[in-house]
């Protein structure tokens, strides 16, 4: 039985400010890859910050789906471009792609939005796998399904259990 999984990031535009100061140095690189930089640019040829932004954050949130809590970001290897009709798309490579085989992730969906000086990404995917290590004293429920329109729908309960 698939479980969904979703993940959720949030970067101020104001950080993405600090990344493209020259005093901090070429910083950006490591972060996007050359086709994300390539795309994340105005018309006029100038940083898009909230397109920056919004790719750092789709990029943390699809880190998150990948359970590898207290390991590094493989930054490079999570890449978030435009697909068809301008939609985001993710493609993985690198310790991203064997993390997210691992965690026996299904295709990823990614949804990215900016205002008032922030950008936030939601990353969507299904797993065979188990949602939680058995260890954790709460239980969860959980059903939802992803349409590959990029809409989402889930309704869940998380109950605790010995905690205070």
């Amino acid at each position: 039985m698939s479980q969904p999984l979703i993940g959720v990031d949030l970067v101020p535009l104001a950080r993405v400010g600090e990344l493209l100061d020259p005093a901090a140095g070429p910083v950006l690189g490591r972060f996007l890859s050359a086709g994300e930089l390539a795309a994340s640019r105005t018309p006029d040829g100038e940083p898009d910050r909230a397109g920056i932004a919004g790719r750092l954050a789709a990029k943390e949130a699809v880190f998150k789906l990948l359970g590898a809590v207290g390991r590094p970001v493989p930054w490079q290897g999570i890449e978030v471009l435009r697909g068809p009709g301008g939609r985001p798309g993710v493609r993985l490579s690198g310790v991203a792609a064997e993390l997210a085989q691992h965690a026996g992730l299904g295709p990823i969906d990614v949804s990215i939005s900016h205002d008032g000086g922030f950008a936030i990404a939601v990353a969507a995917a299904t797993t065979s796998r188990p949602s939680r290590p058995s260890h954790l004293a709460g239980s969860m429920t959980s059903t939802g399904s992803v349409t590959s329109t990029g809409s989402m729908t889930s309704t869940g309960s998380v109950t605790s259990k010995g905690m205070p």
